[in-house]
């Protein structure tokens, strides 16, 4: 069964950067749209930004001109480039994958990774 490895959360300060990578493990028959999205607690969990197997990246509002989603299909994974990080950035973000591992097309999530930034 395929799943999902985030690295590279951590605690940066203001205008600081980070990035996160997300691989998909296991058996992979196609990975389609991956993506990530962050929560905070008690809030909804929210989209960031999204990429397509061929590589069409849409974001929201908020983050447009400071992250870039970027992915590398040879090695299924997704990262997410952070730059210029505000506090209101902090929060656990989950890697999100659209993919087949043999039981058919499905969406997957991965356990998060924390991101705090704070001075």
């Amino acid at each position: 069964q395929a799943h999902l490895v985030e690295s590279g959360g951590g605690l940066v300060q203001p205008g600081g950067s980070l990035r996160l990578s997300c691989a998909a493990a296991g058996s992979i028959f196609s990975l389609n749209t991956m993506g990530w999205y962050r929560q905070v607690l008690g809030k909804k969990r929210e989209l960031v930004a999204t990429i397509t197997s061929s590589g069409v990246a849409n974001y929201t509002d908020s983050v447009k001109g400071r992250f870039t989603i970027s992915r590398d299909n040879a090695r299924h994974t997704v990262y997410l480039q952070m730059s210029n990080l505000r506090p209101e950035d902090t929060a656990v973000y989950f890697c999100n994958a659209d993919l087949d591992d043999g039981r058919g097309a499905q969406n997957h999530w991965g356990r998060g990774t924390q991101v705090a930034v704070s001075s």
